[in-house]
């Protein structure tokens, strides 16, 4: 009796997809079915960056504040070097060392904004160029082993 209804059941199973698979065969052909295309560019970044006046812009402040820094330790350090007395000595290490870390912080901190600021720029020339020239995706091209067309050199000159 039990194999009589398991023999039942795969019957129906059978008889089932069967007419199932009949009918998916009347249906269209899923080519037929409009699929967008999709234009895809790469960009090198880190051309783009090294090649930015506002990154050249930046790195040549940056050099300038380190070089203020330097003098203002050296400056320091000679006025720590010429005290006698070891409580002033330790009182003018102290302070000197507060102004230090005081001035870093800030250097560090504007720096950082304005690279921020940098990057936000990049970014905003990467999707108007994308945009102007109908990309939908742009790649990095260190992570795109093939295919792409390069837009590297339009991104520079919208970037400078």
């Amino acid at each position: 009796m039990k194999k009589l209804g398991l023999l039942l059941t795969i019957s129906a199973l059978f008889f089932g997809l069967t007419s199932f698979g009949a009918k998916a065969a009347d249906l269209p052909p899923v080519t037929s079915i409009a699929t967008p295309q999709y234009s895809i560019a790469i960009v090198d970044v880190q051309k783009v960056v090294s090649s930015s006046s506002q990154v050249t812009a930046l790195k040549k402040e940056q050099e300038m504040k380190a070089k203020s820094l330097m003098e203002f330790i050296e400056k320091a350090r000679k006025e720590v070097a010429a005290t006698t007395d070891t409580k002033k000595k330790a009182a003018l290490e102290e302070k000197y060392s507060k102004e230090l870390n005081s001035r870093k912080e800030a250097i560090d901190k504007a720096y950082a904004e304005k690279l921020k600021a940098i990057d936000a720029n990049i970014t905003k020339q990467i999707e108007t160029v994308a945009r102007n020239n109908g990309y939908n995706m742009i790649l990095a091209k260190g992570v795109v082993l093939y295919g792409g067309k390069d837009i590297t050199d339009v991104v520079i000159k919208a970037v400078k």
